[in-house]
């Protein structure tokens, strides 16, 4: 049955954004080109566009366009003349063209483009860039609207990430034995900047992008599915589902942020939230705090996104910002140090710090990092450093931190918040 074009189109770009990941998987599987791989399913796309306005949409539209790009690499392997050998490794079926893949061969081709396409060889704009085209099934404009950059930029960034995995001769597969850990890491990393620009951005007139949440958590969901025994991917998970469950509470009637201990927490999504603690705790399974009795009896201990994930779930369970355990989370942020030690890490047990034992503890962190070179355009850094001299009483050099702060931030909103605290410390100085 025919339907309008206007409709066909509605549902192919639904199709696409559910379908597209799997069908580019299967084709770099069979290819053994990511580049080639998006062409062929392009060209599927093209079909649809143009056949579906007229036939209707099929009843497994996502094996439609896997049966076309298997044609058109047939098309394409014919033409270099090595049609027998990639048709036996197509097993393709002329007489059954709209046969469902395996789902365990579906599985397992998403997460080798999933690890393809946040390789380490890549830079880390590049990784980002090709895993939202290729897994999260992003346009090169819906990318560069996301991170306020030129379009031409991110197009650039995408070709350069296909030619270096082919100049590397990346293979396509899931890495085992020694490599696994560094490439599951940079797939994690690549998953948590995504949703960290969506959660707050670092630039731009608008304090969060919840489309780049929602991309990230997909994308992490999936994972979660294609590596259940890794505990890691679940950590990063319930971080995303606790952070994620704020969203609503994070940014006021008119865009205006709401920092946590303002926030109105009956806003918060418990359905999230509930998710974000099952996550923590399959986690926990795999890869036990350290005191618990798992952890006793000698099983891994924890990554940075399952201690972090802790952390989140502290403010979760607090019914109100008084009942927060900040000396639990000033624990877990020195265990973080720990296991993931930086300036920023270090800047964050220090707000812990502040709240658990008094802001002059918490400035006592602070001034140490003050010539940390990585930070000397951290606009937190002053931001922090303001707040904890606002909280002893120092109006006029809280002022300064906030102006300075102010000054490094390229996000409009969060300028607006860091400048309004710096009139209210000035108002408080000169009473």
């Amino acid at each position: 049955m025919a339907v309008t074009a206007t409709d066909a189109h509605g549902t192919i770009d639904a199709v696409w954004r559910i379908e597209s990941a799997k069908i580019i998987a299967t084709l770099a599987r069979i290819t053994d080109d990511v580049g080639l791989a998006e062409e062929l399913a392009q060209d599927a796309l093209v079909a649809a566009l143009e056949q579906w306005p007229e036939t209707g949409v099929p009843a497994n539209p996502g094996a439609w366009l896997t049966a076309i790009a298997k044609r058109r690499a047939i098309d394409h392997f014919r033409r270099a003349k090595v049609l027998e050998r990639k048709q036996r490794e197509l097993g393709f079926e002329a007489e059954a063209p709209h046969r469902n893949l395996e789902p365990d061969d579906v599985d397992d081709d998403l997460l080798r483009l999933i690890f393809t396409a946040c390789h380490p060889v890549l830079s880390t704009p590049g990784r980002v860039a090709l895993t939202l085209r290729l897994v999260g099934g992003l346009t090169t404009a819906e990318i560069a609207r996301a991170f306020l950059v030129p379009e031409p930029t991110v197009a650039q960034r995408i070709v350069r990430a296909k030619r270096t995995l082919a100049w590397k001769r990346v293979r396509f597969e899931v890495p085992s034995g020694e490599e696994l850990s560094p490439r599951l890491a940079s797939v994690l990393e690549v998953i948590y900047l995504i949703f960290n620009e969506g959660y707050s951005a670092t630039a731009g007139d608008d304090w969060m992008r919840p489309a780049l949440c929602e991309d990230a958590l997909r994308l992490g969901r999936i994972l979660t599915g294609l590596a259940p025994n890794e505990p890691e991917v679940h950590g990063l998970v319930a971080l995303m589902e606790l952070q994620a469950s704020r969203s609503r509470a994070r940014v006021g009637r008119s865009g205006e942020p709401i920092l946590l201990l303002d926030q109105n927490r009956a806003r918060w999504d418990q359905l999230l939230i509930r998710r974000g603690l099952a996550a923590l705790q399959r986690a926990e399974r795999l890869s036990p705090l350290q005191g618990t009795r798992s952890a006793r009896q000698g099983r891994s201990r924890p990554g940075p996104y399952t201690v972090q994930a802790a952390i989140a779930a502290c403010h979760a369970r607090a019914a109100t910002a008084e009942d927060t355990d900040w000396v639990r989370i000033a624990a877990l942020y020195e265990a973080l140090v720990h296991l993931n030690p930086s300036p920023v890490v270090e800047l964050n047990r220090a707000v812990a710090v502040s709240m658990a034992f008094g802001p002059a503890a918490g400035l006592a962190l602070v001034d140490a990092l003050a010539d940390e070179p990585s930070l000397a355009g951290y606009h937190l850094l002053p931001a922090v450093r303001g707040d904890l001299l606002a909280r002893l009483g120092r109006s006029g050099q809280a002022a300064a931190e906030f102006q300075r702060a102010a000054e490094l931030t390229r996000n409009a909103r969060e300028r607006a918040v860091l400048l309004d605290r710096e009139r209210n410390c000035r108002a408080e100085g000169d009473r």
